[in-house]
């Protein structure tokens, strides 16, 4: 079944990828796994995934101890508290979540002390919902250019968790926002950001069309 989910998607993916004229080594797609367990997770990198992204640190411990014998790239995609940093700083290749000064100076005094460069998206919150996290647009500047700073810490692109619509083209809008706000950063600050972490089960497709590098399935892959 997880083999057959994963053929459905990966239509999807080279569909998407046909109309905005981009090659399907452009895209990384993730396993988002926290309602998963680790058999499920086996299976899925039986079929093929080799990305999977945690949303707790606990979570995240307790699965790459059962799975320790895959070589599985683990990536963290929740809100990181402050205090789990230390738990997952040499777990994971990619942490999706950044969202404040307070949290990139914890990233960075962790990978120092590990003796790593943590690469980092910043995570912003186009939608401005306050129930999610995320730096506000019009602060992203001020949070990347003190990410910037951090030595510890290299920047390889932004993340964002959209309102949710049932159509994905009424999401279509915060995709283009986060894309044009790496634009103007690489812009700015003349430099390349090789990241956008954007598209779901329900709307990839069209994150794909608007520039999306990692797509974060959940639900759609691990339905049984």
């Amino acid at each position: 079944m997880l083999c057959r989910n994963l053929e459905f998607i990966e239509e999807g993916i080279l569909k998407a990828c046909e109309k905005a004229g981009r090659r399907r080594e452009e895209i990384t797609l993730l396993g988002a796994s926290k309602y998963a367990d680790a058999e499920k997770i086996k299976q899925a990198y039986y079929c093929g995934v080799r990305v999977f992204g945690e949303s707790r640190a606990q979570d995240l411990l307790k699965k790459l101890e059962l799975l320790k014998d895959l070589p599985i790239e683990w990536h963290f995609i929740g809100n990181l508290q402050t205090n789990k940093v230390k738990y997952v700083i040499d777990k994971v290749s990619l942490i999706h979540s950044v969202d404040r000064n307070s949290l990139a100076e914890e990233v960075q005094k962790r990978a120092e002390k590990v003796g790593k460069v943590q690469d980092v998206l910043i995570e912003v919150n186009v939608g401005e919902e306050k129930t999610k996290g995320g730096v506000h647009p019009e602060e992203l500047e001020g949070l990347f250019e003190y990410c910037l700073s951090l030595k510890n810490l290299r920047v390889l692109g932004l993340m964002t968790i959209p309102p949710y619509e049932e159509d994905p083209e009424r999401v279509r809008p915060y995709f283009v926002k986060l894309r044009k706000l790496k634009e103007k950063l690489e812009k700015e600050y003349n430099l390349k950001l090789i990241h956008l972490s954007m598209g779901m089960s329900s709307d990839f497709a069209v994150a794909i069309e608007e520039g999306a590098t990692i797509i974060r399935i959940g639900s759609l892959l691990f339905a049984s």
